[in-house]
């Protein structure tokens, strides 16, 4: 059954839509990847066009079946995995949405969040959702759609019936992963990992948390229905008078970090994984257990798989990793990604420079909406190979900070760190990532983890793999990475870190 037949994964990223096709052997057949654009219509705020990404879905998925040679008739399933956070609303009766999806790195409801602080709401968000209240979570920003979004994009007469029109389930509302499913099956349905980083689920309860609701203004009624990530009654199928001609089933998804979670296979507590993209997210299993944090962590859902309770995760999340290679590049300091590594290591150190690339705020452990970029310790003899290589060390040091985090939480000393995303094939970062953690990196073969991870739920809900211990045999080793660097060496750099963090806290305020 499995010789010629695949499962696909639809994977939603922040700069791009890549679909990729598998084989029984979790081997990749075929890909294709296309970018969207950036919208940045003020200073912080960040959107997305949610039909330009459906448009790029659809070409992406004919593309990679295409260069395959096979037809969507062998895909056994579909997975979806998306960037997480990312929030739209769209009108039910058309399908257009009615306002650009607002970017899980927009901080345009910072204000909002100060507010819920101010009101003494943190401690019961985090009890409820495991989360910090903050905009980078999907709650204030359905808020904001719901009050400011351009009534003229509902085609409607009535100028100010959006409100009006959620309540009576006409407006929708979604993250990425529901967006596509939607477009995918005409279902209205989100899973359960994306479901809690909304700031509006319950994660014990595992329902949509009614005061949040209330707090928020968000009606019920637009809200998708809550499935497995794994989920063996699908979630619906593909049109076959659609784009693909066939039916095929949607029956897996995950937000992007517990899909690279899944692919990873860290299906045990005390398994974890950093993935290395626009940010990086640190997850580690903790099984059936919430493991709320004291430092500055998220306690989230891992996965879930049909009939089987929730798996949690402590996780922390790191705004800016991947994005400040890219901010390198728009600097010009570097022609491009590849040659990081080349700079860096022309110097013998950063000579004293470091960089904290806290261009949208500081996640964890810190969650400081109002920090900055910053850039210390120049003198006249700086020069871009140590701004450079100060950059790239500056990815070690954000994930050794969660590190440490996850270390005191858990109670678990992490023996080794399994790693994908773009940024890992550089080895210079993975070989400067093992000596600042002092723990042992662990590469894969196949390091798009993020798409294999919707695949493996997809795949499992279908019997298309019959149990997680055949995806244990699928991961494979591409090369491990152990710590070199004197470990009284690692902790002084780590040191001097800690004081230029402290020097780009609480920067940014309202009208400076």
């Amino acid at each position: 059954m499995t010789e010629n037949t695949y499962v696909g994964a639809v994977d939603q990223g922040t700069t791009g839509t890549r679909f990729m096709v598998f084989d029984h052997g979790g081997q990749v057949i075929a890909n294709a990847y296309e970018k969207h654009e950036q919208i940045y219509p003020e200073p912080g705020w960040v959107e997305h066009d949610p039909m330009e990404i459906w448009e790029n879905t659809k070409s992406v998925i004919t593309t990679a079946l295409g260069k395959a040679g096979i037809g969507p008739e062998q895909l056994e399933a579909i997975g979806v995995t998306n960037q997480r956070e990312t929030t739209l609303l769209w009108d039910a009766e058309s399908g257009r949405p009615v306002h650009n999806a607002i970017v899980w790195q927009d901080r345009r409801t910072t204000d909002r969040v100060e507010q819920l602080e101010e009101d003494g709401l943190v401690d019961t968000i985090r009890a409820k959702t495991g989360l910090e209240a903050d905009a980078y979570f999907s709650a204030t920003k359905a808020e904001w759609l719901l009050d400011n979004a351009d009534p003229i994009k509902m085609e409607r007469a009535r100028p100010a019936d959006i409100r009006d029109r959620a309540e009576q389930g006409e407006v929708l509302f979604g993250t990425i992963d529901t967006w596509l499913i939607y477009n995918l099956t005409g279902n209205h349905i989100t899973e359960v990992t994306n479901a809690s980083r909304t700031m509006l689920y319950n994660i014990h309860d595992l329902e949509w948390d009614g005061e949040l609701l209330e707090e928020f203004g968000i009606p019920e009624a637009m809200l998708p229905e809550v499935r497995p990530s794994s989920d063996d009654d699908t979630y619906g199928a593909t049109d076959p008078e659609g784009f693909l001609e066939a039916e095929v089933p949607v029956a897996g998804a995950l937000g992007d970090q517990q899909a690279a979670l899944f692919g990873q296979t860290c299906f045990d507590a005390g398994e974890a994984k950093n993935t290395y993209g626009t940010g990086s997210f640190f997850l580690m299993n903790t099984g059936d257990e919430a493991v709320e944090s004291d430092h500055g962590l998220l306690t989230t859902i891992g996965f879930q798989r049909s009939g089987e309770p929730v798996q949690y995760a402590l996780e922390g999340a790191i705004f800016v990793t991947g994005a400040a290679i890219e901010w390198l590049e728009d600097m010009s300091l570097i022609e491009n990604p590849a040659q990081t590594a080349e700079l860096a290591r022309s110097v013998d150190s950063t000579d004293g420079v470091y960089v904290v690339p806290a261009f949208t705020g500081l996640g964890a452990p810190h969650w400081d909406q109002r920090a900055r970029g910053t850039i210390v310790g120049m003198t006249r003899g700086t020069r871009r190979e140590h701004v450079v290589r100060a950059t790239l060390e500056s990815v070690a040091y954000q994930t050794r900070d969660v590190a440490e985090a996850m270390e005191a939480d858990s109670g678990i000393e992490m023996a080794d760190l399994k790693v994908d995303g773009g940024a890992v094939k550089n080895n210079y970062l993975c070989q400067l990532q093992s000596d600042i953690i002092g723990s042992e990196i662990v590469r894969p073969e196949v390091d798009e983890t993020t798409a294999l991870g919707s695949a493996y739920a997809a795949g499992l809900a279908v019997d298309y793999w019959e149990d997680i211990e055949g995806l244990r045999d699928n991961w494979q080793v591409d090369r491990e990475f152990e710590p070199e660097m004197d470990r009284d060496e690692a902790n002084k750099k780590y040191d001097r870190w800690s004081d230029a963090v402290d020097r780009s806290l609480d920067w940014a305020r309202d009208g400076d």
